[in-house]
C-alpha cells in the first residue's frame, strides 16, 4: 500500500478540521474590522461636510442666537493698588437686570440647500417688554460720587449681530431711543448693541421695543427678569425643547408649534444686580431648537454598529452549510460576502443623503440580498439551500432594521434575538458528531 507523504496529510487534515476552520473564519471577521472602521470614519466625514455646509450658510445668514437682556449698566470709578502697591483709579460698571422681563414671537423658518444639504434658518420677529426699578447702589456699596449716573447705558446681548434685520427702537417709558453698535462693557455679552441713557430721575423705567432677527438652527433667551416670561410661535413641526428649562404649556402639531416659559429669578444662580462679570455661568438659557425631522447620518451611524453581528452570523451560517452538507468553501468566498456586507452600509450612507432613511434600508438590502443569494447559488449548488440561505439574510436585515427603530427597546429586543438564535443554532446541531466530521466519519 502506498504511503502518503507528510504534506499530503497535513492537506487532508486542514481540509477536514472544523477548528481550522473556525479559526480561519475568525481571522476573516478580524481582517473585515479594518473596512468597518473605515465605515464609521466615512460617516463622520460626510456628516461634516454636512456640518460644514450648515456653517457656511449660517455664516451669511446668521448663527444660533441667544438673546440676553435689556441690561441697565453704571459706570464707577474706583481706586485699586497695583503688584507696586501704588493707587490706581479705574472705571468699571456696575449691572442691573430688570424687574419684569415678557417676550413674545413668531419663529418663521425657512429651508436652505447648499448642494445635496438642508439647513435650517429662520426669521424671529420679537416684541421684548418689561420695568426696570431705580438702581439700589447701596446693595453693591456704591456711593452716589462713584457713580456716573448721567453716562449709564442699556445694553442687549445678540451672538451674531449680522442677523439683525431693522433698527432697534427702544422705548422707556415715553422717550424712544435707538441702539447703536457695540457696547460699553463686556462684563456681560461677548456682543451685542446699547444706548447710553440719563439716570438722574429716579422713577420706574418701563420699557418695549421690537427685535426682527434672522439666525440658524436654535433661538435662545436668558432669564434676567426677575420674573421672566416667554411666548414662542412658529410653522415648524420638529422643534426640540433645549436649555436649563422646559415650558410649561407646550403644544406641537403639523401645523407647528407654540410654546410658554416661566422662569424666577429663584430659579437661577446669579442676583439681579452685580459688579463686573458677576454672571460667569450663563448655562441658564433656554429655548427651542429646529430639528430636521431625519438625520440620516444618526441612523447609518447605529446601522453600522451592527455590522460585525451581521457578517459573523452571515459566516456562521456559511460554515454550517459547509460542515453539514460538505460543501466547501473556500476563504476567499468568505472574504467576499463579508465585503458585500461592508458595501451595504457604504450605498445605505449614498442613498440616505437623497432619498429617506427608510428608502435606502431598503434599496440597500434589496441591492445586496440579491448579490450574495446569487453568488451563494454557485457555492452552494442547491436551489432550496440557497433559498434557506436567502430568507435567513432577510430575516436578519428585518431583525436589524427594527433595532434601530426601537431606541428604548433596542437592547431588550437584540438580546432576545440574539437569544433566540442561539437556542435555534444550538437546536439544530444538538446531534451532530464534531469529533465524526473532523475525522471524516460523520454522517450527514
Amino acid at each position: 500500500m502506498e504511503r502518503t507523504s507528510f504534506f499530503e496529510r497535513l492537506n487532508n487534515w486542514a481540509r477536514r478540521s472544523v477548528t481550522l476552520k473556525l479559526v480561519s473564519v475568525g481571522i476573516l471577521i478580524l481582517i473585515l474590522l479594518i473596512p468597518t472602521s473605515m465605515l464609521t470614519s466615512l460617516i463622520y466625514e460626510r456628516q461634516g461636510l454636512r456640518d460644514n455646509a450648515i456653517e457656511e450658510v449660517s455664516s451669511k445668514w446668521g448663527a444660533p442666537q441667544t438673546i440676553g437682556g435689556p441690561v441697565l449698566s453704571i459706570p464707577y470709578r474706583t481706586i485699586i493698588k497695583d503688584d507696586k502697591g501704588q493707587s490706581e483709579t479705574v472705571l468699571r460698571y456696575a449691572h442691573f437686570l430688570p424687574d419684569e422681563l415678557e417676550i413674545t414671537g413668531i419663529v418663521t423658518p425657512e429651508k436652505r440647500y447648499r448642494g445635496i444639504y438642508v439647513v435650517v434658518l429662520y426669521t424671529s420677529k420679537l416684541h421684548i417688554s418689561g420695568k426696570f426699578s431705580y438702581p439700589n447702589k447701596k446693595a453693591l456699596s456704591l456711593s452716589e460720587s462713584s457713580c456716573e449716573l448721567g453716562a449709564a447705558s442699556v445694553s442687549i446681548g445678540i451672538p451674531d449681530m449680522k442677523g439683525i434685520h431693522e433698527a432697534i427702537n427702544f422705548k422707556m417709558n415715553d422717550t424712544v431711543y435707538s441702539f447703536n453698535p457695540g457696547l460699553p462693557s463686556y462684563d456681560i455679552f461677548a456682543s451685542g448693541a446699547s444706548f447710553e441713557f440719563n439716570l438722574l430721575k429716579k422713577g420706574e423705567y418701563k420699557f418695549e421695543f421690537d427685535l426682527l432677527l434672522n439666525g440658524s438652527s436654535s433661538l435662545d433667551f436668558l432669564p434676567f427678569g426677575k420674573e421672566t416670561k416667554v411666548s414662542l410661535q412658529s410653522g415648524w413641526d420638529s422643534p426640540s425643547f433645549d436649555g436649563a428649562f422646559l415650558p410649561e404649556k407646550r403644544e406641537v402639531n403639523a401645523q407647528g408649534f407654540s410654546c410658554d416659559w416661566k422662569v424666577l429669578q429663584l430659579n437661577r444662580n446669579y442676583p439681579q444686580q452685580g459688579l463686573g462679570n458677576y454672571i460667569a455661568n450663563k448655562d441658564a438659557s433656554f429655548g427651542v431648537k429646529l430639528m430636521l425631522p431625519i438625520d440620516e447620518y444618526q441612523k447609518t451611524t447605529r446601522s453600522v454598529k451592527y455590522c460585525v453581528m451581521f457578517i459573523i452570523l452571515t459566516f456562521l451560517t456559511f460554515f454550517f452549510v459547509e460542515v453539514l452538507n460538505k460543501t466547501r468553501i473556500h476563504p476567499i468566498q468568505y472574504l467576499l460576502v463579508g465585503f458585500a456586507i461592508c458595501l451595504f452600509y457604504v450605498i445605505l450612507l449614498s442613498v440616505s443623503e437623497h432619498l429617506k432613511f427608510d428608502a435606502a434600508y431598503l434599496t440597500g438590502t434589496v441591492s445586496i440580498l440579491a448579490l450574495i443569494t446569487f453568488y451563494a447559488k454557485t457555492i452552494f449548488k442547491n436551489g432550496k439551500m440557497t433559498a434557506v440561505f436567502s430568507g435567513l439574510l432577510a430575516l436578519l436585515y428585518g431583525f436589524f432594521y427594527s433595532l434601530m427603530q426601537l431606541e428604548n427597546y433596542s437592547l431588550l429586543m437584540g438580546s432576545i434575538g440574539l437569544f433566540i438564535i442561539l437556542a435555534t443554532i444550538m437546536y439544530l446541531t444538538r446531534k451532530v458528531d464534531w469529533y465524526g466530521i473532523s475525522s471524516g466519519e460523520g454522517k450527514e
